[in-house]
């Protein structure tokens, strides 16, 4: 008896890195869809908090993964915040982004990279000191990003910029030709090394509003566009307003909201522009379901707001019991 657990435990390791080694197929751009073995293949998951935080906390590790796939995720969005980065260097954040890309991986759900800023990257002027970079940095970060993740197809997704705002002017100007130009120019050095995932590019007022890729669309083929939609960018009822500020890309080109969730006005970590309720994740859901739009929800973290969960037990709040339970509902479709 003793000899056959041995002899199982050992065959039990080997198919377990034999799964963790066979990397998942390349999810594409074709058309205004990404595509999975060329087949319309709709992202719907979760954000983690940053691989930085999880790690000094010991979440950073399998259970996590494991809870999200168990909610129904397919993708997972990891938030690189620019401090995080310098703090921890290059070569010990790449080491948490590669564990969590294995995680993922061994868990089949699929991995966004996102440089998580919040400002002008034109002025280099941020809304909050964590999300302080310059251009060269953010240029560095996707040329060291793209070197060492190419052909990880795990590694789907590039999400160039999280979210770009002038905060009505407090943080300088930055025309659309202007950060046309910057993602222009980041995408090029992606491709230069070779690298397949889908570069991301999120749209002003916070990565929500896309009109200009009506008429200015960036120049660079095989790209998704993203929007954060939280429920008070616009008043109710949002469906008409949506489909004016970003639904309308879905017509001609991919489309990911990285972003989506909501807090009850009563729940820690409620602010603005993510104060609602579940009527907010009942049309947004629906909305994305009528379109084949892919989303994110944010956050998978007790102490990040709008949090999925209260605490490390993993107790919902609101917004996770509507989302895990949306999330599952869909799994698999």
């Amino acid at each position: 008896m003793k000899y056959l657990y041995l002899l199982f435990f050992v065959l039990f390791n080997i198919l377990t890195c034999f799964s963790q080694s066979a990397d998942l197929p390349q999810i594409k751009v074709k058309g205004n869809e990404f595509v999975l073995n060329d087949r319309p293949f709709i992202l719907r998951g979760l954000n983690t908090s940053d691989p930085e935080k999880l790690a000094n906390q010991g979440h950073w590790d399998l259970a996590y993964f494991e809870a999200m796939k168990s909610w129904g995720a397919n993708v997972v969005r990891f938030p690189v915040h620019p401090s995080a980065w310098r703090r921890v260097g290059k070569d010990k954040y790449l080491k948490l982004l590669e564990e969590g890309v294995l995680l993922a991986k061994s868990q089949k759900m699929y991995v966004i990279i996102d440089w998580h800023s919040i400002g002008n990257l034109r002025t280099e002027m941020y809304q909050a000191d964590g999300y302080e970079t310059t251009q060269k940095e953010t240029f560095e970060f996707w040329r060291t990003i793209a070197k060492h993740f190419k052909g990880n197809n795990t590694v789907a997704f590039f999400e160039i910029f999280n979210e770009p705002t002038t905060y009505n002017g407090e943080l300088g100007t930055c025309s659309w030709q202007d950060w046309k130009r910057l993602n222009e120019e980041i995408i090029g050095i992606i491709r230069a090394h070779g690298n397949t995932a889908i570069p991301l590019v999120a749209g002003f007022n916070w990565a929500y509003d896309l009109t200009q890729i009506a008429s200015e669309p960036i120049n660079a083929e095989g790209i998704g566009y993203v929007s954060h939609p939280y429920p008070q960018k616009r008043p109710k009822p949002w469906e008409e307003q949506w489909t004016k500020d970003w639904g309308f890309v879905k017509d001609k080109y991919p489309l990911i909201l990285t972003e989506i969730g909501f807090a009850g006005a009563e729940e820690r970590g409620a602010h603005i522009p993510v104060i609602s309720d579940e009527s907010y994740g009942e049309a947004i859901i629906k909305y994305c379901d009528n379109k084949n739009i892919s989303w994110v929800v944010w956050v998978f973290d007790p102490s990040w707001a709008p949090s999925l969960f209260s605490n490390w037990n993993y107790d919902l709040t609101r917004h996770g019991v509507f989302f895990k339970k949306a999330l599952n509902d869909r799994k698999g479709k």
